[in-house]
Protein backbone atom coordinates (compact mmCIF):
# COMPACT_ATOMS: atom_id res chain seq x y z
CA UNK A 1 0.00 0.00 0.00
CA UNK A 2 1.45 3.40 -1.01
CA UNK A 3 0.80 6.74 0.65
CA UNK A 4 -1.13 9.40 -1.24
CA UNK A 5 0.36 12.88 -1.67
CA UNK A 6 -1.46 15.73 0.06
CA UNK A 7 -2.62 17.14 -3.28
CA UNK A 8 -4.67 14.00 -3.97
CA UNK A 9 -6.41 13.87 -0.58
CA UNK A 10 -9.91 15.35 -0.66
CA UNK A 11 -11.83 16.91 2.18
CA UNK A 12 -14.37 14.10 2.06
CA UNK A 13 -11.61 11.53 2.62
CA UNK A 14 -10.30 13.50 5.59
CA UNK A 15 -13.78 13.74 7.06
CA UNK A 16 -14.32 10.01 6.58
CA UNK A 17 -11.02 9.27 8.30
CA UNK A 18 -11.99 11.64 11.12
CA UNK A 19 -15.25 9.76 11.67
CA UNK A 20 -13.52 6.38 11.52
CA UNK A 21 -10.54 7.30 13.75
CA UNK A 22 -11.61 10.25 15.92
CA UNK A 23 -8.85 9.66 18.47
CA UNK A 24 -6.01 10.62 16.12
CA UNK A 25 -7.48 14.02 15.19
CA UNK A 26 -7.06 16.89 17.65
CA UNK A 27 -10.17 18.65 18.85
CA UNK A 28 -10.74 21.92 20.63
CA UNK A 29 -11.89 20.20 23.82
CA UNK A 30 -8.86 17.90 23.82
CA UNK A 31 -6.43 20.78 23.38
CA UNK A 32 -8.23 22.78 26.06
CA UNK A 33 -8.08 19.85 28.48
CA UNK A 34 -4.36 19.27 27.85
CA UNK A 35 -3.39 22.92 28.29
CA UNK A 36 -5.62 23.21 31.36
CA UNK A 37 -3.81 20.26 32.97
CA UNK A 38 -0.42 21.80 32.17
CA UNK A 39 -1.54 25.13 33.59
CA UNK A 40 -2.77 23.48 36.80
CA UNK A 41 0.52 21.57 37.13
CA UNK A 42 2.63 24.71 36.65
CA UNK A 43 0.52 26.74 39.08
CA UNK A 44 0.57 23.97 41.67
CA UNK A 45 4.36 23.62 41.40
CA UNK A 46 4.86 27.39 41.70
CA UNK A 47 2.47 27.54 44.64
CA UNK A 48 4.27 24.68 46.39
CA UNK A 49 7.64 26.39 45.95
CA UNK A 50 6.22 29.61 47.38
CA UNK A 51 4.49 27.82 50.28
CA UNK A 52 7.65 25.96 51.35
CA UNK A 53 9.78 29.12 51.05
CA UNK A 54 12.53 27.64 48.90
CA UNK A 55 14.28 31.03 48.75
CA UNK A 56 15.43 30.42 52.32
CA UNK A 57 18.27 28.37 50.84
CA UNK A 58 19.87 31.61 49.66
CA UNK A 59 19.66 33.25 53.08
CA UNK A 60 20.91 30.11 54.86
CA UNK A 61 23.85 29.49 52.56
CA UNK A 62 26.40 30.35 55.28
CA UNK A 63 24.87 27.89 57.74
CA UNK A 64 24.67 25.20 55.07
CA UNK A 65 28.33 25.69 54.16
CA UNK A 66 29.42 25.50 57.80
CA UNK A 67 27.36 22.33 58.28
CA UNK A 68 28.76 20.65 55.18
CA UNK A 69 32.34 21.61 56.02
CA UNK A 70 31.98 20.28 59.58
CA UNK A 71 30.69 16.99 58.21
CA UNK A 72 33.71 16.40 55.97
CA UNK A 73 36.47 17.80 58.17
CA UNK A 74 37.09 15.05 60.71
CA UNK A 75 38.76 16.11 63.94
CA UNK A 76 40.04 14.24 67.01
CA UNK A 77 39.37 10.83 65.44
CA UNK A 78 41.39 9.17 68.19
CA UNK A 79 38.74 10.11 70.76
CA UNK A 80 35.81 8.64 68.89
CA UNK A 81 34.13 5.66 70.54
CA UNK A 82 34.55 3.17 67.74
CA UNK A 83 33.40 0.21 69.79
CA UNK A 84 30.02 1.85 70.41
CA UNK A 85 29.68 2.75 66.73
CA UNK A 86 30.46 -0.70 65.35
CA UNK A 87 28.44 -2.42 68.06
CA UNK A 88 25.44 -0.33 67.03
CA UNK A 89 26.04 -1.17 63.35
CA UNK A 90 26.16 -4.88 64.20
CA UNK A 91 22.95 -4.46 66.19
CA UNK A 92 21.32 -2.74 63.21
CA UNK A 93 22.28 -5.59 60.88
CA UNK A 94 20.98 -8.14 63.39
CA UNK A 95 17.68 -6.25 63.66
CA UNK A 96 17.26 -6.15 59.88
CA UNK A 97 18.20 -9.82 59.45
CA UNK A 98 15.97 -11.15 62.23
CA UNK A 99 13.00 -8.98 61.32
CA UNK A 100 13.22 -9.87 57.63
CA UNK A 101 13.74 -13.58 58.31
CA UNK A 102 10.72 -13.77 60.61
CA UNK A 103 8.64 -11.80 58.12
CA UNK A 104 9.71 -14.14 55.28
CA UNK A 105 8.72 -17.21 57.26
CA UNK A 106 5.36 -15.70 58.22
CA UNK A 107 4.70 -14.51 54.65
CA UNK A 108 5.48 -18.00 53.33
CA UNK A 109 2.33 -19.25 55.10
CA UNK A 110 0.16 -16.14 54.91
CA UNK A 111 0.76 -15.73 51.17
CA UNK A 112 -1.10 -18.99 50.47
CA UNK A 113 -4.12 -17.72 52.43
CA UNK A 114 -4.14 -14.47 50.42
CA UNK A 115 -3.78 -16.07 46.97
CA UNK A 116 -6.90 -16.69 44.89
CA UNK A 117 -5.84 -20.09 43.59
CA UNK A 118 -4.91 -21.54 47.00
CA UNK A 119 -7.66 -20.00 49.16
CA UNK A 120 -11.01 -20.50 47.42
CA UNK A 121 -13.00 -19.27 50.45
CA UNK A 122 -13.54 -15.65 49.47
CA UNK A 123 -14.34 -14.16 52.95
CA UNK A 124 -11.18 -15.67 54.44
CA UNK A 125 -9.05 -14.46 51.55
CA UNK A 126 -10.43 -10.91 51.71
CA UNK A 127 -10.02 -10.80 55.49
CA UNK A 128 -6.36 -11.81 55.20
CA UNK A 129 -5.78 -9.23 52.48
CA UNK A 130 -7.34 -6.44 54.51
CA UNK A 131 -5.17 -7.33 57.50
CA UNK A 132 -2.12 -7.20 55.23
CA UNK A 133 -3.27 -3.78 53.98
CA UNK A 134 -3.22 -2.54 57.57
CA UNK A 135 0.22 -4.01 58.27
CA UNK A 136 1.89 -2.46 55.24
CA UNK A 137 -0.28 0.67 55.18
CA UNK A 138 1.17 1.92 58.48
CA UNK A 139 4.70 3.25 58.04
CA UNK A 140 7.52 1.31 59.63
CA UNK A 141 8.51 4.34 61.69
CA UNK A 142 5.03 4.45 63.21
CA UNK A 143 5.27 0.76 64.09
CA UNK A 144 8.59 1.57 65.73
CA UNK A 145 6.94 4.21 67.90
CA UNK A 146 4.17 1.77 68.81
CA UNK A 147 6.55 -1.00 69.87
CA UNK A 148 8.87 1.38 71.72
CA UNK A 149 5.84 2.34 73.76
CA UNK A 150 4.85 -1.32 74.19
CA UNK A 151 8.16 -3.05 74.96
CA UNK A 152 10.41 -0.12 75.79
CA UNK A 153 13.56 1.28 74.22
CA UNK A 154 15.93 -1.12 72.52
CA UNK A 155 16.40 -3.32 69.46
CA UNK A 156 13.40 -5.55 70.21
CA UNK A 157 11.07 -2.72 69.20
CA UNK A 158 12.99 -2.36 65.93
CA UNK A 159 12.82 -6.08 65.18
CA UNK A 160 9.06 -6.11 65.79
CA UNK A 161 8.52 -3.02 63.62
CA UNK A 162 10.46 -4.55 60.71
CA UNK A 163 8.71 -7.89 61.20
CA UNK A 164 5.19 -6.44 61.13
CA UNK A 165 5.79 -4.06 58.23
CA UNK A 166 7.69 -6.55 56.07
CA UNK A 167 5.15 -9.30 56.76
CA UNK A 168 2.40 -7.20 55.23
CA UNK A 169 4.39 -6.36 52.10
CA UNK A 170 6.08 -9.73 51.58
CA UNK A 171 2.80 -11.61 52.04
CA UNK A 172 1.23 -9.45 49.34
CA UNK A 173 4.15 -10.07 46.95
CA UNK A 174 4.21 -13.79 47.74
CA UNK A 175 0.47 -14.15 47.09
CA UNK A 176 0.83 -12.45 43.71
CA UNK A 177 3.67 -14.81 42.80
CA UNK A 178 1.55 -17.80 43.83
CA UNK A 179 -1.36 -16.60 41.69
CA UNK A 180 0.88 -16.37 38.61
CA UNK A 181 2.29 -19.89 38.67
CA UNK A 182 1.92 -22.49 35.92
CA UNK A 183 -1.08 -24.58 36.96
CA UNK A 184 -0.10 -27.53 34.78
CA UNK A 185 2.66 -28.51 37.19
CA UNK A 186 0.26 -28.29 40.13
CA UNK A 187 -2.35 -30.40 38.32
CA UNK A 188 0.33 -32.93 37.43
CA UNK A 189 1.33 -33.35 41.07
CA UNK A 190 -2.32 -33.52 42.15
CA UNK A 191 -3.02 -36.19 39.51
CA UNK A 192 -0.58 -38.53 41.24
CA UNK A 193 -2.87 -38.60 44.27
CA UNK A 194 -0.69 -36.32 46.39
CA UNK A 195 -2.28 -34.57 49.35
CA UNK A 196 -2.52 -30.79 49.83
CA UNK A 197 0.84 -30.51 51.63
CA UNK A 198 2.68 -32.44 48.92
CA UNK A 199 0.92 -30.42 46.22
CA UNK A 200 2.23 -27.25 47.83
CA UNK A 201 5.69 -28.77 48.32
CA UNK A 202 6.17 -30.15 44.81
CA UNK A 203 3.70 -28.10 42.77
CA UNK A 204 3.88 -24.57 44.13
CA UNK A 205 7.17 -24.10 45.98
CA UNK A 206 9.55 -25.09 43.13
CA UNK A 207 7.97 -22.35 41.00
CA UNK A 208 7.74 -19.54 43.54
CA UNK A 209 10.72 -20.21 45.82
CA UNK A 210 13.25 -18.37 43.59
CA UNK A 211 10.98 -15.32 43.61
CA UNK A 212 10.57 -15.57 47.39
CA UNK A 213 14.34 -15.69 47.91
CA UNK A 214 14.96 -12.74 45.61
CA UNK A 215 12.30 -10.59 47.30
CA UNK A 216 13.47 -11.51 50.81
CA UNK A 217 17.06 -10.60 49.95
CA UNK A 218 15.92 -7.23 48.65
CA UNK A 219 13.88 -6.61 51.78
CA UNK A 220 16.87 -7.48 53.96
CA UNK A 221 18.83 -4.75 52.22
CA UNK A 222 15.90 -2.35 52.54
CA UNK A 223 15.36 -3.25 56.20
CA UNK A 224 18.99 -2.38 56.95
CA UNK A 225 18.29 1.18 55.88
CA UNK A 226 14.97 1.16 57.74
CA UNK A 227 16.63 -0.10 60.92
CA UNK A 228 18.91 2.93 60.80
CA UNK A 229 15.89 5.24 60.81
CA UNK A 230 14.11 3.23 63.51
CA UNK A 231 16.96 3.96 65.88
CA UNK A 232 16.02 7.62 65.74
CA UNK A 233 12.81 6.87 67.68
CA UNK A 234 14.59 4.74 70.28
CA UNK A 235 14.31 1.34 68.61
CA UNK A 236 18.00 0.60 69.02
CA UNK A 237 20.74 0.28 66.43
CA UNK A 238 22.95 2.84 64.78
CA UNK A 239 20.13 5.39 64.58
CA UNK A 240 20.51 6.12 68.29
CA UNK A 241 24.23 6.82 67.75
CA UNK A 242 23.37 9.17 64.87
CA UNK A 243 20.81 11.16 66.85
CA UNK A 244 23.14 11.42 69.83
CA UNK A 245 25.94 12.77 67.64
CA UNK A 246 23.57 15.20 65.95
CA UNK A 247 22.40 16.59 69.28
CA UNK A 248 26.03 17.04 70.34
CA UNK A 249 26.86 18.80 67.02
CA UNK A 250 29.40 16.08 66.18
CA UNK A 251 28.61 16.15 62.49
CA UNK A 252 31.96 14.64 61.49
CA UNK A 253 31.12 11.51 63.47
CA UNK A 254 27.67 11.41 61.89
CA UNK A 255 29.28 11.37 58.46
CA UNK A 256 31.65 8.60 59.55
CA UNK A 257 28.72 6.51 60.77
CA UNK A 258 26.73 7.08 57.56
CA UNK A 259 29.73 6.07 55.43
CA UNK A 260 30.06 2.82 57.40
CA UNK A 261 26.34 2.10 56.96
CA UNK A 262 26.68 2.66 53.21
CA UNK A 263 29.60 0.24 53.08
CA UNK A 264 27.50 -2.37 54.90
CA UNK A 265 24.65 -1.90 52.40
CA UNK A 266 27.07 -2.30 49.47
CA UNK A 267 28.41 -5.52 50.99
CA UNK A 268 24.89 -6.85 51.58
CA UNK A 269 23.98 -6.05 47.98
CA UNK A 270 27.08 -7.93 46.76
CA UNK A 271 26.28 -10.96 48.91
CA UNK A 272 22.65 -10.89 47.75
CA UNK A 273 23.80 -10.96 44.15
CA UNK A 274 26.03 -13.98 44.83
CA UNK A 275 23.19 -15.80 46.59
CA UNK A 276 20.84 -15.15 43.67
CA UNK A 277 23.45 -16.45 41.25
CA UNK A 278 23.92 -19.58 43.39
CA UNK A 279 20.31 -20.51 44.09
CA UNK A 280 18.29 -18.76 41.39
CA UNK A 281 20.68 -19.04 38.46
CA UNK A 282 20.83 -15.31 37.76
CA UNK A 283 23.81 -14.36 35.59
CA UNK A 284 25.36 -11.01 34.87
CA UNK A 285 24.51 -9.61 31.44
Amino acid sequence: MSALPFSEIHATQIEAARREHPAIFPTVSRWATMWSLWAVLVLYTAGSLWYFEVWRFATASDRVWRLVSSMFIWKDMGTWRYFDIYSAIAQTLAMAFLGTMLASVAALFIGFFAARNTMPISPVRHLVRRILDVLRGVDQLVWGLVFVRAVGLGPLAGVLAIFVSDTGTLSKLYSEAIENIDRKQVEGVRATGAGPIKVVRYGYLPQVLPIFISQSLYFFESSTRSATILGLVGAGGIGMIIIERFRANLFDQVTFVVVNVLVCIFVIDWFSKKIRQRFIGERAH
